[in-house]
């Protein structure tokens, strides 16, 4: 039973390590509680249906599919459930993407454990929480009107984004499409499209630049 004096916060992760180590913190706290896990996009929906948690932690990259699909999904069904995005992606390229999204914060793997209470009670006020050099360079970007540091990949969308590091994964078109429940020739249009925006000519070219920024930044 859910103590109605403790907010409630779901955990959704694919490593079960993480799961355990962020539920065995929060429990820890006399305000908040876990009232669930998930590993997957629906398995984390079921679960926001049925408990309606206050705060719901995400990483990224989850099983087969991308946490940044189930932020929108929140957005979209349950406006009113907060999300903090915990993640070993690259702060620097997801921050940003995460709060357009919707998520009230960006929490890095790194410091997952020792700061997770601090976000969750942030977000919970509504605020909106990163570390601090991420919002130091987010502001300064925003302040100039500038993307990050001039990276080509700002410009793709959060699908676009998902097939270019699958590609960069070493995936095929079908594995792709397998992956994001799509059909090939949706992937075969979105490999054009990204290909134009960052000037590949060919698609052994793209293919290289997606290793190469997936080695960069996870």
């Amino acid at each position: 039973m859910a103590n109605p004096g403790r907010s409630k916060i779901l955990i959704v992760d694919d490593h079960p390590i993480v799961r355990l180590g962020l539920a065995q913190v929060i429990n820890h706290e006399p305000d908040l509680e876990v009232c669930g896990e998930a590993a997957a996009v629906l398995d984390a929906m079921r679960q926001i249906e049925a408990q309606r948690p206050d705060v719901v932690i995400i990483d990224i990259s989850l099983e087969g599919e991308s946490g940044m699909e189930l932020i929108e999904h929140i957005r979209a069904r349950w406006p009113h459930v907060k999300m903090l995005v915990s993640s070993a992606h690259d702060e620097e390229v997801f921050a940003g993407r995460v709060l357009r999204a919707g998520a009230l914060g960006y929490l890095s793997k790194r410091e997952a454990i020792a700061k997770v209470v601090e976000a969750i009670r942030r977000v919970l006020r509504g605020e909106v929480y990163l570390e601090g050099a991420t919002a130091s360079k987010l502001l300064q970007r925003a302040a100039a009107g500038k993307t990050l540091d001039g990276d080509p990949t700002q410009s793709l969308s959060n699908r676009e984004l998902q097939v270019f590091e699958l590609i960069g994964r070493g995936l095929n078109t079908r594995q792709i499409a397998r992956q994001m429940d799509v059909s090939p020739k949706t992937v075969e249009s979105h490999r054009l499209v990204i290909k134009t925006k960052l000037n590949a000519a060919t698609s052994a070219q793209l293919a290289q630049m997606a290793f190469q920024w997936v080695q960069e930044n996870h």
